[in-house]
């Protein structure tokens, strides 16, 4: 997803995992109804439901969300354990497997205080893998990270995607974009006013409002 500040892409994120309710619309993941619209009046899935799509999504959020008084391995194997009753062994066998992974095993026992940037970005990655999400939603997962770093987390990501991950980017990366994406939606003003394959929407910038975006 790009689009202007304000667009309303990280809006879009949360209706999709329920962390902001939506007016209206539907929203549907992997074949149950979030929310969807009837005689003009939004209908939202019941509580169980809502549980059962969120078990499906994984979250990344920009500003990492980690917590703070907890272990690198702490954070990873919250949710798994306290959420969905994941037995504390198999919740860490699985937590070391994905640092493994992403390069961070000997940080397994460090604090996000000890962590850089980039070292959070993956930590963020692994919490949200750890539940094995049938789609990962990331807001700016490549912010204030150095090319070098964008170039790991884009490996990261492309090999989540080769394993059958659906993943949904908020990006105001063009390079990164042009690097992961396989399809573009573009928003303004609180509306999709593009959505194309990478190739199309790169190439044929037909759009004056897009054309100024992606020239900045």
């Amino acid at each position: 997803m790009l689009g202007p500040s304000g667009a309303g892409k990280t809006t879009l994120l949360r209706c999709i995992n329920y962390l902001t309710k939506c007016d209206r619309g539907t929203i549907k993941v992997d074949g149950l109804y979030l929310c969807k619209t009837e005689n003009g009046s939004a209908v939202y899935a019941k509580p169980a439901t809502v549980m059962e799509i969120r078990k499906k999504l994984g979250m990344v959020f920009q500003n990492f969300n980690l917590f703070p008084h907890m272990s690198v391995l702490q954070n990873i194997m919250e949710a798994p354990v306290n959420v969905f009753g994941v037995p504390k062994e198999e919740a860490r066998e699985k937590a070391m497997e994905l640092l493994e992974m992403l390069g961070l095993s000997d940080k397994a026992h460090s604090y996000p205080f000890q962590l850089s940037g980039g070292q959070k970005q993956r930590v963020a990655i692994a919490r949200a893998c750890a539940l094995n999400p049938r789609v990962m939603c990331m807001d700016e997962p490549t912010s204030a990270l150095d090319p070098e770093l964008r170039e790991g987390i884009a490996t990261i990501i492309e090999n989540l995607a080769r394993e059958g991950m659906g993943i949904l980017i908020i990006t105001h990366d063009m390079n990164f974009a042009k690097r992961v994406a396989t399809r573009i939606l573009f928003l303004d003003e609180g509306q999709i006013i593009k959505e194309s394959s990478k190739e199309e929407f790169f190439e044929c910038l037909e759009n004056e409002r897009i054309r100024r975006f992606v020239a900045m």
